[in-house]
């Protein structure tokens, strides 16, 4: 679930987005490790697409560290996952959506259908109004931008100062994944590259 001042502090946004005619929906909040694990281990082993830089599908028939990186792509190894703290978000403008519309979480959707949303988004987040602020931005680390993605930054704050390295090494072995030879001989890459970069993005607060 989110932390409660996260929750909190959405409620507060939808209410200003409302004003505007928008309908903030979250289409993922809180995600375990575990949930984590199933969708990092199911797009190893096929179950589950997986997509190149451009958002195109892929044969998982590579190199194990090709796919490793690939799979970094879109998604977060199990324990660097934002979601995992309750404190990251991804929104959808309900009120832009036909019925029965199930979101993508895409480029083209964000640009396209919730277009609006996000161009009152930006003046939002430029003008300091809220305290949301988008994660996965383009030029920063090597995850695909995700405009849709939004962080609570005093939470996530709190989260980033207790977040190491060790632990996240221990949570991985001792679980179930897959490719973890590949993911212990590349951890410091994989840090500095999928999670510690965004870290330092959201150094602005005293």
């Amino acid at each position: 679930m989110l932390t409660p001042e996260t929750h909190c502090a959405f409620e507060d946004f939808c209410d200003e987005a409302k004003k505007h005619g928008f309908e903030p929906k979250i289409e993922s909040g809180y995600r375990s490790f575990e949930r984590q694990l199933l969708i990092w281990n199911e797009k190893v082993s096929g179950k589950r697409k997986i997509l190149d830089k451009n958002g195109k599908p892929l044969s998982i028939d590579m190199p194990k560290l090709e796919l490793m990186k690939t799979i970094l792509l879109w998604s977060a190894l199990p324990g660097t996952s934002r979601h995992e703290w309750g404190t990251d978000i991804d929104v959808i403008d309900a009120a832009a959506a036909p019925k029965d519309y199930e979101a993508e979480l895409t480029i083209e959707e964000s640009f396209g259908l919730f277009g609006e949303f996000h161009k009152w988004l930006d003046s939002q987040i430029e003008s300091g109004n809220s305290s949301f602020r988008r994660v996965f931005l383009p030029g920063i680390g090597m995850v695909h931008p995700e405009p849709w993605h939004l962080s609570y930054v005093p939470e996530a704050r709190k989260m980033e100062q207790n977040f190491t390295a060790e632990n996240l090494e221990e949570r991985l072995k001792n679980s179930e994944i897959l490719l973890l030879p590949q993911i212990l001989d590349n951890l410091e890459w994989i840090l500095d590259n999928h999670v510690f970069c965004y870290f330092e993005k959201l150094d602005f607060l005293h």
